[in-house]
């Protein structure tokens, strides 16, 4: 029974401040994330919070409101939510509270984490995980900005995850700190820490409008040392979760087991040019996968040329405005047709 209880407070978030119009945002904002591993309480008045606050497993409480009897409540399952940008108590966990609504959640479930005495519950939305492949010998062939205009126009309507595994990945907007967690730390989360992989995951996920991304390897020399069976492995786990419905995978041949992802894929596009050189690797590219009897990541590939494009835009949420926008839609729309044999 007590094991039953503690399990029910560990799932219990309570958020306080008695400035009401932030406390309710925040609670519509976190609301919207059904899928985190605690049940939400709000309260605006002392009173009412202390008869509750005793079973929380984490106390959120404004810097303003944060009075004595609330640092002695719960001292090891307190986030003080910082206003004035000072630390005016020691030996508690701090947050700025005028970041980002995202930025507050991550750093919540950094917390979360690392005070949770049991295994993080596992929770699935269910949705079935469509991966779509880009990959093409042809350097230079624009495949980035396509999947990335193809990947931004999915999520409008869709959860989507864009995922970059080229060796310089060449845009500073996918990893706008070097310190920023990045695809290598995903992996070494999904070895060290499955049954918190989950919120691991979210506290790394960088959003470019409604797309979801993990920043790309800075080092793209990691890249060559991952196995095919951990990317491999990376994908089934993401297909587990069922956070997403589609993964757009940004290929390269500085991955190891590329012919067997792409061979995980519903769909694969590859980008090529008319000349010589370009038509020359692409032959190469297609009789090796038939030489590995891969022809059935073949039958799935479907060959693009993007039309000549006089400017790209500067910012990448632009990229569904720019000149790719009509060819990605197209692409889109193949992806959603039913399979032949469903």
């Amino acid at each position: 029974m007590k094991e039953a209880l503690r399990d029910k407070a560990m799932a219990t978030m309570i958020l306080y401040d008695t400035e009401e119009e932030y406390a309710q945002l925040m609670t519509e904002f976190l609301r919207r994330h059904r899928d985190l591993p605690w049940e939400l309480h709000t309260y605006t008045d002392e009173t009412e919070l202390l008869s509750a606050a005793k079973e929380a497993g984490l106390l959120v409480v404004a810097e303003s409101a944060c009075s004595d009897r609330l640092r002695q409540l719960s001292p090891d399952r307190l986030v003080v939510l910082n206003e004035s940008g000072l630390m005016k108590w020691e030996n508690l966990r701090y947050v700025d509270k005028y970041q980002r609504a995202e930025e507050v959640l991550k750093s919540l479930l950094e917390i979360y984490m690392e005070i949770a005495d049991a295994p993080l519950p596992r929770l699935r939305k269910g949705c079935k995980t469509v991966f779509i492949g880009n990959y093409s010998p042809v350097r230079r062939s624009m495949q980035t900005s396509l999947a990335l205009t193809l990947s931004q126009l999915l999520a409008a309507e869709h959860s989507t995850l864009y995922l970059n595994f080229e060796q310089y990945a060449g845009l500073a907007e996918l990893v706008p700190d070097m310190r920023t967690l990045d695809l290598a730390d995903l992996l070494y989360f999904l070895n060290a820490e499955k049954e918190k992989f989950r919120f691991r995951m979210r506290t790394m996920i960088k959003r470019i409008g409604s797309l979801d991304y993990v920043p790309p390897m800075k080092s793209g020399q990691n890249l060559l040392t991952v196995t095919a069976a951990e990317w491999l492995g990376l994908f089934q786990k993401l297909e587990e979760l069922g956070e997403y419905e589609y993964v757009v995978l940004d290929l390269s041949e500085s991955m190891q087991g590329l012919f067997q992802i792409l061979r995980l894929c519903k769909k694969v596009f590859t980008v090529t040019r008319q000349d010589r050189i370009a038509r020359s690797k692409l032959l190469q590219y297609e009789q090796l996968l038939s030489l590995y009897e891969y022809g059935d990541v073949l039958e799935k590939t479907r060959r693009v040329e993007p039309p000549r494009i006089h400017r790209l835009p500067e910012e990448l949420e632009q990229l569904t405005k720019g000149e790719l926008t009509a060819l990605a839609r197209k692409l889109m729309e193949e992806i959603m047709q039913p399979d032949a044999d469903a």
